[in-house]
């Protein structure tokens, strides 16, 4: 089948941007996959992708060339929603643009990557295409004006997939989505290229945006009473942010200049997990938690704070990493410090992780992809030689689908039990 993806910008870095590129790439060994950028502000894309995924945009922003240029760009876009937090980068040009690429796309599935343009998605797209939408952040995150707009557009998809199941319980409970198929597919994540932690290394690793939400003032602080304690160990910090100044600055205050470091961004990031033994996630919403599995995949157990939605669906709190009370230094510090403590428990938890980590494989992600696409397509008709070609890869994708499906309620059913 022919898939393509709508992507606000295919050359640039984010958590959104990555997924695609994973999940192209590993469809694109079965099937013909497109991504199509929105905006292009660079030559090159920063991620790899594989020669059989396609890439292209619709508005070119490099300086001197014409649509940099365009009076449409001063004009407000009218389809882009307003309350979406890209409107500001949305106009005329693009308004139009995405209606004739949507008009006219040769495709049998055509998935959104974002509210704004899965409201492009659901109203503009041509009859004849199945209409996937996804969603990366949460319902709960998004204001009350823009949940209006998507319970007005959104029954016009054919399905939408959340990253989390917490996440499409909240879309089953708040929004009106009548014969709407409604999913919780996980973002995947790719085997590294490099060998997994040996665990040697006296290192906890943070990584992420340095923005309030992700909450390393309070990793900070916890690492104080761990570095009390444990001396010999360290924490390095990756990525950039709006609150980097802010960090240093207690950093400083609390005496850490020599056990806390702020590292900047790393690509890839892969190397740097790695180097460490432990992984924390301090936030206070994640509407996945890439950095967890990322980190899980390298062997490396991860402390984590039990927000809302990712953290619980990802780790099996005592087997493979530690689940510990949002916005408390305390719990914080003494998650890390048992583990640090414990070399035996984080061996085990580090082998747990690596193991149970690997239901995120891309292979794993796409056959769900393709079960849902191929429920769609017999739902609606979809003929054998148009958008799902074969009746033993249907069969085969389908029958993975439902397994994973069990699977995943069965993890489900068994948090409930824990948390009960």
């Amino acid at each position: 089948m022919h898939i393509s993806f709508l992507l606000h910008n295919a050359y640039g870095i984010g958590g959104t941007i990555r997924t695609t590129y994973n999940l192209a790439n590993t469809l694109a060994e079965q099937h013909d996959v497109e991504i199509v950028s929105v905006f292009r502000h660079r030559e090159d894309p920063v991620f790899d992708h594989v020669p059989g995924v396609r890439v292209r945009h619709l508005v070119d922003l490099r300086p001197d060339t014409a649509d940099a240029a365009d009076p449409e760009r001063l004009r407000p876009a009218e389809v882009f929603p307003h309350a979406e937090a890209r409107f500001h980068q949305y106009n005329a040009l693009t308004d139009r643009r995405i209606a004739e690429h949507l008009a006219s796309v040769e495709a049998d599935v055509v998935v959104g990557t974002r509210p704004g343009l899965n409201v492009h998605l659901a109203r503009q797209t041509r009859r004849g295409p199945l209409r996937v939408g996804q969603e990366h952040l949460t319902l709960d995150t998004h204001s009350p004006q823009l949940r209006r707009t998507l319970r007005g557009v959104y029954p016009r998809l054919d399905a939408l997939t959340t990253t989390t199941e917490a996440d499409a319980r909240s879309y089953e409970r708040k929004m009106r989505l009548p014969g709407v198929r409604l999913q919780a597919v996980p973002n995947p994540v790719p085997a590294p290229a490099v060998e997994p932690s040996d665990g040697s290394g006296k290192w906890v690793v943070a990584a992420g945006r340095l923005a309030p939400v992700k909450r390393y003032d309070l990793l900070i602080r916890a690492f104080a009473t761990v570095a009390a304690e444990r001396p010999d160990w360290r924490l390095r910090i990756y990525g950039r942010g709006k609150q980097k100044d802010r960090l240093r600055a207690l950093i400083e205050d609390l005496g850490l200049y020599n056990h806390v470091y702020l590292m900047g961004a790393a690509h890839p990031i892969d190397p740097e997990w790695a180097k460490g033994s432990l992984a924390a996630v301090t936030s206070t919403m994640e509407s996945f938690g890439m950095t967890i599995v990322e980190a899980m995949r390298l062997g490396v157990p991860v402390v984590a704070t039990d927000c809302p939605h990712g953290p619980g669906e990802i780790i099996s709190d005592g087997t493979d990493g530690r689940l510990v009370k949002v916005g408390d230094v305390k719990a914080i510090a003494g998650g890390l410090l048992d583990l640090i403590n414990d070399d035996e428990q984080r061996q085990q938890m580090s082998h747990a992780a690596l193991k149970n980590s690997a239901r995120f494989d891309p292979a794993r992600i796409a056959e769900r992809y393709e079960s849902l696409f191929a429920d769609l397509g017999a739902r609606t008709g979809a003929s054998a030689g148009g958008r799902m070609r074969g009746s033993l890869h249907r069969t085969r994708a389908a029958l993975l689908g439902s397994a994973y499906a069990v699977r995943d309620a069965g993890h489900a059913a068994l948090r409930k039990g824990r948390t009960s």
